[in-house]
């Protein structure tokens, strides 16, 4: 695809306006919500969607998650809806939890990935909604990213990746969670999480009273499993508190960069005197962490270290999110 778009930065009053106006055109416009931004477009328009595959350099079976303004329009996109839906979407939207469905017959197949199944989500972020209540309608919108690379949480890094390939831009500032949203499947006998994410295994466990699976293999194309995603242009790595506490003095010597978290880590660093350019400090905590992961290894990327080295999070279910996304980049 050629770089044919002078890729506008929509900001201020107009703004909103002005990215409703460009999506009833049938372009593409990266979007803010509470995860990451997306690049979205009109779902009912075949051409709008294929302009997403294009700008991405995505593969066509991939299906895209479409974005609804409220639970009224589950009906709109998925059929035989069962009432655990319903009751999700009331206590989880608006909000990062993605549902996969039954499609709608009408749903067309570009979406989905060719399958007879569509993804679900209404987001929290008040101008991406905004947008969906003026246009009253469904938006397809995947992470507005080059296809495999890390998904953006500030608009300069939708830039980077798409400036020349979609019409616009709409600026909403750092994003909330930072990583993609949970997707649960509620067409399998049972309800299994696809892909982990802010709304955890056991937040759902307890709305739903029963055990929720988190297959560590499953063969449902969802977005963003694929083995190797999220991925910073650097190589990255992963070290365990052990490992780094005994090697990260000899590391230093190297023009590799530490992404660390806990505090005999970080306290190791200071006292062999890594230099503060070569370390990224996290919080402690899944939350944050997760909030800061991808913007730090954005950051991290245009300084050209060798490799990235990541200390190992903590494997609990509040953690799972941040270890699926590194285990990806990590490929």
């Amino acid at each position: 695809m050629s770089h044919n778009y002078q890729t506008s930065l929509l900001c201020g009053e107009d703004s909103v306006k002005q990215a409703v106006s460009l999506l009833q055109k049938g372009e593409c416009v990266a979007l803010p919500t509470e995860t990451v931004y997306g690049l979205a477009a009109d779902a009912s328009d075949i051409n709008a969607v294929n302009k997403i595959f294009e700008a991405k350099g995505r593969p066509k079976n991939h299906p895209l998650i479409v974005h609804i303004p409220d639970i009224s329009h589950l009906e709109k996109w998925a059929k035989a809806i069962p009432n655990t839906a319903y009751d999700l979407a009331n206590l989880f939207w608006p909000g990062p939890l993605s549902l996969l469905l039954k499609k709608a017959e009408h749903v067309p197949y570009e979406i989905t990935g060719g399958l007879d199944t569509i993804v679900l989500r209404v987001p929290a972020h008040p101008l991406f909604l905004d947008v969906l209540r003026k246009l009253n309608t469904g938006l397809a919108a995947p992470s507005a990213n080059r296809y495999k690379h890390l998904s953006p949480t500030i608009t300069k890094q939708v830039m980077q990746g798409l400036d020349g390939r979609i019409a616009a831009v709409l600026e909403g500032g750092a994003c909330e969670h930072g990583l993609e949203s949970t997707i649960l499947d509620l067409v399998s006998e049972k309800p299994r999480i696809l892909r982990a994410g802010p709304v955890t295994q056991q937040q759902l466990e307890a709305a739903m009273g029963q055990i929720i699976d988190i297959p560590k293999n499953h063969i449902e194309v969802v977005p963003g499993n694929v083995e190797a995603h999220y991925q910073p242009n650097t190589p990255l790595r992963m070290m365990s508190s052990e490992q780094l506490l005994t090697e990260i003095d000899r590391l230093k010597h190297t023009d590799c960069h530490f992404v660390v978290w806990s505090d005999a880590v970080i306290e190791q660093s200071k006292k062999t005197h890594v230099p503060s350019s070569q370390c990224s400090y996290l919080e402690s905590d899944a939350t944050s962490f997760g909030r800061k992961l991808y913007v730090t290894l954005y950051h991290v990327d245009q300084t050209r270290p060798t490799q990235i080295i990541v200390e190992k999070p903590p494997q609990s279910d509040a953690w799972a999110a941040v270890n699926d996304r590194l285990s990806r980049a990590a490929q």
